[in-house]
C-alpha cells in the first residue's frame, strides 16, 4: 500500500478520540428525532458532515420547515468552501473524478491534518496522504455512527437526547476560538441565538449564524485595516 496513505491513516489515529464521540452522537441524535436505522446510515453516507446533520436533527425534532433544514445546513457547510480553496493548489493536478471522492471525504479533521502536514513536508504525494487521512475519519465516522444508532435504539425515549446537541457543538466552537475574529463571531451568534429562541421554525438558528459570521467577518476587516495603518 502507498506509504503516503498510510502515513495519513496514521496522522489521523490520534484525532479519532473526538471523531467516535461525536459520531455516535450523530447516531444516536438521528434515531431520537424518529429516524429509522436506514434512514440514518443513509444521511450519515450520504451528508457525511457532522455539525449540519446534528442541526438538522434538531430542526426536525422542532417541526421546522424542510426549507429551513436545507438552508441552515448549507450555511453550516460554507466553511467546507473554504477549505476546499485552500486545498486546491495540492490537488488541481487530479481528474474532475478524483477530486469528487476527495471532495467528498473533506471534513475539518482532514483538511487540519493535511494542510498542517503539506507545511513542513513538501516531498509528500499530497492525494495519498490526504486520502488516507480522510478515508481513515470516513470509516472510523461510519462505524461510530452505526453504533450511535444502535445504541439509540435501545435506549428509551422518554430518557431523550437533548444534551447531546449543545455538548457537541460546544466541543466543536471551543476548538475553533483562536482569534479575535472568530471569538466575536462566536459572542455575537451565541448571543442572537438566545434572544431570537421564540422565532417560529427555529429561523433564530439561521439568523443567529448569518449574523455572527457577518460579525466576525468585518471584525476581520477592522483588524486588517488596523494592522495596515
Amino acid at each position: 500500500m502507498n506509504k503516503d496513505f498510510l502515513a495519513g491513516a496514521k496522522g489521523a489515529l490520534p484525532i479519532l478520540i473526538g471523531v467516535i464521540p461525536f459520531a455516535m452522537i450523530s447516531g444516536v441524535g438521528a434515531v431520537s428525532v424518529g429516524l429509522t436505522f436506514i434512514e440514518t446510515l443513509g444521511i450519515s453516507v450520504i451528508v457525511f458532515a457532522g455539525a449540519s446533520q446534528l442541526v438538522v436533527y434538531q430542526l426536525m425534532g422542532a417541526s421546522s420547515p424542510w426549507i429551513i433544514m436545507v438552508l441552515t445546513a448549507w450555511v453550516v457547510n460554507l466553511r467546507f468552501t473554504m477549505y476546499s480553496a485552500t486545498l486546491a493548489p495540492y490537488l488541481q493536478k487530479l481528474s474532475t473524478g478524483k477530486k469528487a471522492l476527495l471532495a467528498y471525504m473533506l471534513s475539518d479533521q482532514a483538511f487540519g491534518i493535511s494542510l498542517s502536514h503539506f507545511a513542513v513536508n513538501e516531498g509528500v504525494s499530497h492525494r495519498w496522504y490526504y486520502f488516507g487521512a480522510a478515508f481513515t475519519i470516513w470509516v472510523a465516522w461510519q462505524i461510530s455512527a452505526v453504533i450511535g444508532a444502535l445504541l439509540g435504539a435501545l435506549v428509551p425515549s422518554s430518557w431523550g437526547f437533548d444534551f447531546a446537541f449543545p455538548l457537541s457543538f460546544m466541543a466543536l466552537m471551543f476548538a475553533a476560538l483562536r482569534d479575535y475574529p472568530t471569538v466575536v463571531a462566536a459572542l455575537a451568534g451565541g448571543l442572537i441565538a438566545v434572544l431570537a429562541k421564540g422565532l417560529p421554525y427555529n429561523t433564530g438558528l439561521v439568523l443567529a449564524t448569518f449574523l455572527g459570521i457577518t460579525a466576525g467577518y468585518l471584525t476581520e476587516n477592522l483588524k486588517n485595516w488596523q494592522e495596515a495603518q
